[in-house]
């Protein structure tokens, strides 16, 4: 099941630590099968409020997820993100192919059933 890196960035500060980090990131992915579904895109707020940014990456599960996340080549990297950027960063699982919202009712409801 294919899992996502997700990154909700406060203050982008664009200097050259962080475009050091840019140009460099994407070597750190590929032997983990990553790869960017959304990279700093303009977002229109429906609910609340979100400043800043998001970035989402894909790989194509958890453990790959994890792995680069943990990898050397990242973590060489990851300050000139972290030292100029303020934001949260998060793994999770995507849902298996003919996921229906019901699945998590149910599960739900047993939950609650059962305490």
């Amino acid at each position: 099941m294919s899992a996502y890196a997700l990154a909700h960035l406060h203050n982008p500060n664009i200097n050259d630590e962080v475009l050091e980090y840019l140009e460099r990131i994407q070597d750190t992915m590929d032997p983990f099968g990553g790869r960017f579904l959304a990279h700093g895109p303009n977002v229109e707020v429906l609910e609340g409020d979100w400043p800043g940014t998001v970035v989402v990456l894909e790989f194509p599960d958890l453990d790959a997820a994890r792995a680069w996340y943990a990898s050397e080549p990242y973590q060489a990297i990851l300050r000139y993100r972290t030292d100029n950027i303020d934001g949260t960063a998060i793994l999770f699982e995507g849902v298996p192919e003919g996921y229906h919202p019901r699945t998590k009712v149910a599960a739900l409801r047993e939950a609650a059933t059962a305490d």
